[in-house]
């Protein structure tokens, strides 16, 4: 039988069999605190240093917990409200600090990482309601910190992306001005687990089927829970998209989620949104974690960087 991941990047497939030495297939079969902990220090170990253009502080956020990036040199600039990724159950500020000081840097804009409430201790909404309450913080006192509120972009990986489009979603809802763009990096969108992506990379390196599942249960509860069918936790059941801010998507090939981000962006084109993909042949879930041991990882991290910098700054 053909290998499915023969065409993986070679640098890739290396940085993720580091990973899996440390958190194996199966891991989410652990005992919450140890996945949580095994995955942080995993995070750390591989944690690239922070640009010097940039200063962090750490703050509450209408009560949530957020690490600010700011590039020092700009008095205002546009904000991005940043979900980190994790399958709602694992990561925090700590996990992506690296890449969110990158990303304030190269697209010179305040980006606000949130280390929002977990699942399953929290399912959603909790996630949204922790976003809305950053976002209307970053309209008032993230002035302080060099946010134009003008311009603020919602940004996220994996399950981050979920909460970026439930977040625009529900300030369309609500009346609420719009978030400029969106950022969907590898976004968990759906719940199919029959789309072809699923079914080629159901064993893919750093995510799997079984483990989405698992995730998915600890986000929305039951499969017979309303949550399942909620168009702001599963954004792919949206049938009217219109009103939208311009999004990017980026896709990995060799991630289940795949086709997760190929729906939204057909739905998106339907419904007149301005949107632009970038599918990735050569990678997989997570790929900006291995930016400095991949060369397509880094110039799929390098465009993430510049899509950021021209929403933002258009």
């Amino acid at each position: 039988m053909n290998d499915p991941h023969a065409s993986l990047d070679p640098g890739m497939l290396a940085f993720y069999k580091a990973l899996a030495a440390k958190t194996p297939q199966g891991a989410e079969n652990w005992p919450l605190a140890k996945q949580r902990t095994e995955w942080d220090a995993l995070c750390q170990e591989f944690r690239a240093e922070r640009p010097d253009s940039v200063e962090v502080t750490d703050l509450f956020a209408n009560g949530v917990p957020v690490r600010v990036f700011k590039p020092k040199h700009v008095t205002s600039a546009p904000g991005v409200i940043y979900s980190h990724g994790g399958g709602w159950v694992l990561g925090s500020c700590e996990t992506h600090d690296d890449m969110c000081a990158e990303m304030a840097a190269g697209a010179e804009c305040v980006v606000v990482l949130m280390d929002y409430r977990l699942a399953p201790e929290n399912p959603h909404p909790a996630q949204l309601e922790d976003t809305l309450k950053v976002w209307r913080w970053m309209l008032g006192g993230g002035k302080a910190h060099g946010i134009d509120r003008s311009r603020i972009i919602a940004a996220g990986d994996s399950a981050g992306g979920q909460m970026s489009v439930a977040l625009a979603l529900t300030l369309r809802e609500m009346g609420l001005p719009q978030v400029n763009a969106m950022v969907l990096i590898y976004p968990v969108l759906g719940v199919d687990m029959n789309t072809s992506s699923y079914q080629r990379n159901a064993d893919a390196p750093c995510l799997t089927r079984s483990e989405m599942l698992y995730y998915l249960k600890s986000f929305l509860g039951p499969e017979d829970h309303p949550n399942w069918r909620d168009e702001k936790a599963v954004p792919n059941l949206a049938n009217d998209l219109t009103g939208l801010p311009p999004t990017y998507i980026t896709v990995a090939a060799h991630d289940p989620l795949h086709d997760d981000g190929v729906i939204f962006f057909n739905k998106l084109k339907q419904a007149g949104v301005p949107v632009e993909i970038r599918d990735e042949p050569l990678l997989a879930h997570s790929y900006m974690r291995a930016r400095n041991h991949s060369l397509p990882a880094r110039a799929g991290f390098d465009a993430i960087v510049a899509a950021l910098k021209k929403l933002a700054h258009t």
